[in-house]
């Protein structure tokens, strides 16, 4: 029996499983979902370690500003706006355009 205790890293992953295509959602929003409002750091580090697990849309998760701030740890220079892109959201220098419109909050689900 594995009786492993479900890690912070974990619990992050699973709700980055969640976001819908063509949604992002931020580092803050993750971490307040997990109770832990000021973690969303090491919901970012989280991210920089998740691109191991090819299930993981890491992409979809940006800044509170809709800032493409993860853009560095992926392979390729432009990867991750290419990711967004191909599900329809429209990036202009490196942030979101109509951020609110593509935002999903686990909290609410919308």
């Amino acid at each position: 029996m594995n009786s492993r205790k479900e890690s912070f890293f974990d619990k992050v992953y699973a709700i980055v499983k969640k976001i819908p295509h063509g949604k992002v959602t931020t580092y803050g929003l993750i971490a307040r979902y997990l109770g832990t409002p000021k973690s969303a750091r090491m919901v970012g580090y989280a991210m920089n370690s998740s691109h191991k697990f090819p299930d993981i849309p890491a992409h979809r998760v940006v800044n509170r500003n809709g800032l493409l701030t993860g853009r560095h740890h992926f392979f390729g220079s432009s990867l991750m706006q290419e990711l967004l892109e191909n599900e329809g959201i429209i990036i202009i220098d490196n942030k979101i355009k109509n951020f609110n419109n593509v935002l999903w909050n686990p909290s609410t689900k919308n």
